[in-house]
């Protein structure tokens, strides 16, 4: 296969949107290894905490009868961060349609048709690839990082927060920084770059509770 036969398959009308956001899904990994993809953000209290996506896993709720939240947890997405899920699904749905488009020419109508299958066939396959890891991923927190005891400790917010707002906080292990989730304990408003305390945590220890520190 020749660079330009590559080119021409994996940009084909069938292929195209794969390759773009497989592109995306490396320059976010990239950036990660690089840069630890500190974004500085807020969440307000309307959204769900424990949801899909606020610490990068599914959160279903035992007592949820839906099908669909019994997917996801078939797929193990309450266990495996969906980042890493979502990637590795993209990357077999891409390598299934190029090789498959390489061999067998398709017109693009049943190309697109075959991405649907492939597609479930590829988050079966993620499935199967990922079980080993399981054990582990039960082990780390919402940001990766392995379980630690936070109470006491202190940092800096990555941005304000105020009343039931959610923001970001930077703490460090050693020499590693951590970002954590966190409101304000009393609701007091805490700006960007406010040195904090942790002074209380949700059960499950994905929330944490600041207040200034006495340090500054």
């Amino acid at each position: 296969m020749t660079f330009q036969e590559f080119l021409n398959i994996a940009f084909s009308p069938v292929n195209t949107i794969l390759s773009v956001l497989l592109g995306l899904s490396v320059v976010y990994w990239l950036f990660t290894i690089i840069t630890g993809l500190d974004i500085d953000v807020g969440i307000h209290s309307d959204l769900d905490v424990g949801g899909d996506g606020a610490d990068g896993h599914f959160h279903a709720p035992d007592h949820d009868p839906t099908g669909w939240m019994h997917f996801l947890k078939f797929l193990n997405l309450d266990i495996i961060p969906v980042t890493y899920f979502l990637t590795l699904s993209l990357l077999i749905t891409w390598l299934g349609s190029f090789y498959l488009n390489y061999f067998l020419p398709l017109p693009v109508w049943a190309g697109l048709l075959l991405l649907f299958p492939l597609l479930i066939a590829a988050m079966l396959l993620t499935k199967v690839i990922l079980k080993p890891l399981n054990p582990f991923f039960r082990e780390i927190n919402h940001k990766g990082e392995m379980s630690y005891a936070f109470l006491g400790r202190e940092g800096r917010l990555k941005s304000s927060i105020q009343d039931d707002k959610i923001g970001m906080m930077e703490v460090f292990i050693g020499s590693d920084p951590m970002t954590l989730m966190v409101r304000s304990k009393d609701g007091t408003k805490l700006e960007h770059g406010t040195r904090v305390m942790i002074v209380d945590e949700e059960p499950e220890k994905r929330l944490y509770y600041v207040q200034r520190s006495m340090r500054y």
